[in-house]
């Protein structure tokens, strides 16, 4: 913001003050949060085009133009900050157990059975998807990874057992919807859960042919 107000001449025209206004307010920047900042542009854009009429001199339009675009500058970077880290936040999205979760197979099924009993069927998918995985590490089909994806977790769980290739991908696709997508879960997501954990749990490698 410095740099720019030190590169604007202190009496610009009146259009060419204007033209730079409009220009920076078209910057993708200021749209990145649009629901935030959808009230305040559009009244700068009223007021930017009203200044094309006689009603200032050309000089206090050109420093109104200069201020206003000074203030828009402030406004985005205050609000880059908030869609960064949100952008970063999605960008780590995905992980399965994290480095802290140290439950087991059995506490991240007991947490999801008491979810599902008071009818918090979202966390109650999420603790079972949570349950399969770290079964699989307490199994040693998986590594101890911590910050897995479902999708990677599916992708390891299917090349070890194949034959829960299909559900372990579908249990993903729940998963991620419900805990990074904000999808609402029911009961029918959580017996899905429930099918899949027992699957995976009687499912064993398949014997390495003997050459």
């Amino acid at each position: 913001m410095r740099a720019l107000v030190l590169h604007v001449p202190v009496e610009p025209d009146a259009p060419t003050a204007r033209r730079w206004a409009l220009e920076e307010l078209a910057d993708p920047v200021y749209r990145a949060q649009e629901s935030l900042l959808d009230r305040v542009l559009a009244w700068l854009s009223e007021m930017l085009q009203s200044l094309q009429g006689p009603a200032l001199p050309s000089g206090t339009a050109a420093l109104v133009v200069v201020g206003v675009v000074v203030v828009v500058v402030a406004v985005a970077l205050w609000v880059a900050g908030p869609v960064r880290v949100g952008r970063a936040r999605a960008a780590r999205a995905g992980a399965v157990l994290t480095g802290d979760d140290r439950r087991t197979s059995a506490q991240l099924r007991t947490a999801a059975d008491e979810a599902a009993a008071r009818g918090d069927h979202a966390l109650a998918v999420t603790e079972r998807y949570r349950a399969v995985v770290r079964g699989l590490e307490e199994r040693a089909v998986l590594d101890e990874r911590p910050g897995r994806t479902a999708h990677e977790a599916a992708q390891d769980a299917g090349r070890e057992l194949p034959d829960v290739a299909e559900p372990m991908r579908d249990g993903g696709d729940v998963f991620d919807a419900v805990v990074y997508g904000g999808r609402r879960a029911d009961a029918q997501d959580d017996a899905r859960l429930r099918a899949l954990d027992d699957a995976v749990r009687a499912a064993r490698r398949r014997p390495v042919p003997v050459a």
